[in-house]
């Protein structure tokens, strides 16, 4: 089975993240992708210079009719701005798909710096949409927010990652591609355990999307019956193919390469 992935997120008109490179990374992976957009953004490889809402009844039409017509074998979460939207989201997922693994990747800035997740919704994204969790896949700044403290360490990323899995969801990616240093750890912790993922840092500018890419990519291979740890091996290995082989476009943060193959069930 191919595996159906419901991605609800936002547009970005750059192709770089959001929906597009949601849909890029599952297709490349072997599944099916299917959406329901959480707003559109006006954006390039320099930043986001605007941002225009989808009515929360409008995307809950868009996953209700998805739902129940194709189905899913996993959601993902990316962009999803306010707590209207989270409450939405949460809401459809217990109606439709409460027995559908859950893959919240908490998008809260932009890769240019501007905000995608207004400060009051952070309440509703901890109570509503954590909780119903498959995976989180935080970045370190969206782990700063979301647990109150500071991460400069490694050591710090894992007891960070300890703490937000107590906030309910059933396993934590911390990822810690914000670290300065030659390598890059992401901590994996779930109710078994803990495991360390390294890998050489890639220098390079073309890192736009990557967030959305690995979290879409991880819910793919659990769409196809991979279970989490396999998901994220796979996952990440496919990410650093894509930006190991990126275009080179545009004169900011550069989208990578999704046309990049890894076997699906490699």
């Amino acid at each position: 089975m191919q595996g159906r992935v419901l991605i609800v997120a936002g547009s970005d008109s750059g192709g770089g993240a959001g929906i597009q490179a949601d849909l890029k990374a599952v297709t490349a992976l072997g599944a099916f992708g299917a959406t329901a957009i959480t707003a559109l953004t006006a954006q390039n490889t320099r930043g986001v210079f605007g941002v225009f809402p989808v009515p929360p009844a409008f995307l809950a039409q868009q996953m209700s009719l998805v739902l129940e017509d194709i189905g899913a074998d996993a959601i993902k979460t990316g962009m999803l701005h306010s707590a209207e939207v989270i409450d939405v989201v949460a809401e459809v997922h217990e109606r439709l798909a409460k027995d559908v693994p859950l893959v919240v990747d908490p998008v809260m800035v932009a890769k240019g710096g501007a905000p995608l997740l207004l400060p009051e919704a952070r309440e509703a994204l901890v109570g509503r949409l954590l909780p119903r969790a498959t995976l989180i896949t935080p970045n370190l700044p969206e782990a700063e927010v979301l647990s109150g403290q500071t991460i400069d360490s490694v050591a710090a990323m894992r007891r960070v990652a300890a703490a937000l899995l107590a906030l309910g969801p059933k396993a934590v990616l911390l990822k810690g591609g914000h670290l300065e240093g030659p390598k890059v750890t992401d901590v994996l912790v779930t109710a078994a355990g803990e495991r360390l993922f390294e890998d050489d840092r890639i220098e390079t500018t073309s890192t736009h999307g990557t967030g959305c890419t690995l979290a879409s990519a991880i819910a793919a291979g659990i769409a196809q019956g991979l279970g989490v740890e396999a998901a994220i091996t796979r996952a990440r290995r496919y990410l650093r193919l894509a930006i190991q082989e990126a275009p080179g476009l545009g004169h900011g943060h550069g989208p990578l390469n999704h046309a990049v193959t890894v076997a699906p069930f490699d």
